[in-house]
C-alpha cells in the first residue's frame, strides 16, 4: 500500500521519531527505524517453539502448549527505553508496531498454526486507568492485524489489584498473583487454542498465573507469545 500524501504532510509538520535511537523515522517506518529493528537482540525462540527457556519455564508449572519471545531484554538497555515509553510515556502505538514486526517472523516459522484466537494478558483496573491502555492488548492487536486471528480482551479479566511486581522476587512473585486471573466467559474460549500476549517475560509469574486460569477450561490450548525475554 502506498504512502498516502497526507501522512508525508504531518510527517513533514511533526516528525516520527524512532522509540531507540530518536532519529527521524521515514514515512514507511513505524516506531523503530530500520537500523534499530536490525539491531533488536532476536531470541529465534520461535524456530524452537516446544524447548526454549521460555518453554522450559512451564514445565511441571502450567499445561502450555508452545511459547516464545521476540527479543532479549534488559533493564537499562536500548530496547527497555522502548518498552519503557510503550508503558509508561503513552506511546501505545509502539506496542502495535513491535507486534507486528514480531507476528511477520513468528508466522513464518509456523507458530501461529491453529491458534484461534488471542489474548492478552489483562491489567488491574487501577493500572487501566491510570495508563489508558493496556499494553498486551496494544501488542496483540499488532499481532492480530497481521495474522487475521481474533483478540478477545473480555473473557479473561484480573480479578483484584496486588501488589507490583517490580521488585519482587521470582517465589515473592508467584505468590502475588495466584489466583489473580478468572475466566468468565468459558463458553468463548471451549476448544479453542488461545495465545496468550504479554509484554515482557522475567519470571513469568503472571502469564503463568493467566495461562492456569486459561488452561482451566475444558478442552483449551494455550500459548505464550511475549515480546521481551529477561535473561
Amino acid at each position: 500500500m502506498g504512502v498516502s500524501l497526507w501522512s508525508r504532510v504531518l510527517d513533514f509538520v511533526s516528525p516520527r521519531l524512532c522509540a531507540v535511537c530518536g532519529s527521524r523515522l521515514s514515512v514507511t517506518e513505524h516506531a523503530l527505524c530500520s537500523a534499530c529493528c536490525l539491531r533488536l537482540p532476536r531470541t529465534g525462540f520461535c524456530l524452537r517453539p516446544y524447548d526454549n527457556p521460555v518453554a522450559q519455564a512451564f514445565w511441571g508449572q502450567a499445561d502450555v502448549e508452545r511459547a516464545a519471545s521476540f527479543f532479549y531484554f534488559e533493564p537499562h538497555s536500548e530496547v527497555s527505553r522502548m518498552i519503557y515509553s510503550l508503558k509508561y510515556k503513552g506511546r501505545p502505538d509502539i506496542g502495535v508496531a513491535l507486534g507486528r514486526l514480531a507476528a511477520g517472523e513468528f508466522m513464518a516459522a509456523g507458530f501461529f498454526d491453529g491458534v484461534d484466537v488471542i489474548v492478552p494478558v489483562p491489567l488491574a483496573r487501577k493500572r487501566l486507568r491510570e495508563r489508558g491502555y493496556n499494553q498486551s492488548a496494544e501488542v496483540a492487536a499488532g499481532v492480530s492485524s497481521l495474522t487475521g486471528i481474533p483478540v478477545d480482551e473480555r473473557s479473561v479479566c484480573r480479578k483484584a489489584f496486588k501488589t507490583s511486581q517490580t521488585k519482587l522476587g521470582r517465589w515473592e512473585r508467584l505468590g502475588n498473583v495466584s489466583g489473580l486471573f478468572e475466566v468468565r466467559r468459558q463458553e468463548r474460549l471451549l476448544g479453542k487454542h488461545v495465545l496468550l500476549v504479554d509484554d515482557v517475560f522475567t519470571t513469568g509469574a503472571t502469564v503463568m498465573a493467566c495461562a492456569s486460569a486459561v488452561a482451566a477450561v475444558p478442552g483449551t490450548t494455550v500459548s505464550i507469545m511475549t515480546l521481551g525475554f529477561t535473561k
